[in-house]
């Protein structure tokens, strides 16, 4: 099936990337901007998107592309793609979930040490002649206390892993929406539990469940009262699942030990939000995926999705599968 091959990026992507896109023979159309204004005239024509962060692409959006075949987002999330109204003009959407694993892990991960060893600190201590805090004991380790994990998907299970190999930590998740057929393969390793009971009993909590209006501020200040004084949050996953408000109080008031927070309810963070006064708390910029390894992995993947349906094969991690069905689809292969 000989298809124009117009390929809008509203944000740029990798040189890898764009090398692969342009060694299948794309036409790469670059906009200026990531905004409606500037991207909605350039739609026309279009048969692919590579699609990063900066804009989300919308119902009113999708009434501007009159070709328009896939929408391949480089991450995992699908929150800046209306999926239902891509799936009502048969538009593919993918995702590449299992891509930036590894990454967000180590970056939870480097969070949780940062907290329990109290590094910036102890950094700031030593810059400021305050050598004899050392003497004070303020660091933990993690060595056999409890990790509470929020969702159990590819990232949580890794991190479970890396957590109860390297620390011997205990792991008890609240995940329910998954299969029992794989909760009883973890029952010896892992404990499922109600989210009370998670928050209550865990020494670190990390949070790995996608944005919906189910989980938006699933985490708020009932959740956040049931934490142990000492006991530390972390969030990688997106900023609107944590009632913010309610974490900065308790963090404010001295109510649980800290919090390591990569994603923001508003993004970008506002310079008068109060979490960047308190030094309970480690911020980084939504950047958890955004190694240098990563982005390029999550680049190209995305871009041999869009390849692919123009090539007339299936892609990875369709996330409108019913669409493919259709007859406008019937011709794609495995």
């Amino acid at each position: 099936m000989n298809l124009p091959r117009n390929i809008l990026l509203p944000q740029p992507i990798e040189a890898d990337a764009v090398t692969l896109l342009e060694n299948a023979n794309c036409n790469i159309i670059l906009a200026p901007e990531p905004n409606f204004e500037t991207v909605s005239p350039l739609l026309k024509g279009v048969q692919g998107i590579v699609l990063r962060t900066g804009i989300r692409i919308t119902e009113a959006l999708l009434a501007h592309a009159d070709e328009l075949l896939v929408i391949s987002r480089t991450g995992g999330g699908l929150d800046n793609v209306d999926v239902e109204a891509a799936a009502e003009k048969e538009i593919i959407v993918t995702s590449n979930l299992g891509v930036n694993t590894s990454s967000v892990v180590e970056h939870a991960l480097s969070m949780m040490l940062a907290l329990s060893k109290q590094l910036p600190f102890m950094d700031r201590s030593v810059r400021n002649d305050r050598f004899g805090v050392r003497y004070k004991n303020y660091p933990r380790d993690l060595r056999e206390k409890t990790l509470g994990l929020m969702g159990f998907g590819r990232i949580g299970s890794d991190l479970a892993n890396a957590c109860r190999n390297i620390f011997r930590m205990n792991i008890m998740a609240c995940d329910p929406f998954l299969p029992d057929d794989v909760k009883k393969k973890y029952e010896m390793q892992i404990r499922f539990v109600d989210l009370k009971t998670l928050f209550s009993e865990a020494d670190v909590i990390s949070v790995h469940v996608p944005l919906t209006e189910d989980t938006r501020h699933i985490v708020g200040e009932q959740e956040i009262s049931y934490m142990k004084p000492d006991a530390i949050i972390i969030n990688t996953a997106r900023g609107p699942v944590m009632d913010e408000a309610a974490l900065v109080q308790a963090l404010k008031a001295g109510r649980i030990g800290g919090a390591g927070l990569d994603v923001f309810e508003k993004e970008p963070v506002a310079p008068d939000n109060p979490l960047l006064k308190l030094d309970n708390v480690i911020l980084t910029p939504h950047t958890a995926a955004l190694t240098r390894e990563c982005v390029i992995r999550m680049a190209t993947e995305a871009a041999q999705c869009v390849i692919d349906v123009l090539d007339g094969k299936i892609p990875k991690n369709v996330a409108n599968p019913q669409i493919l069905k259709s007859e406008k689809w019937k011709h794609l292969r495995p």
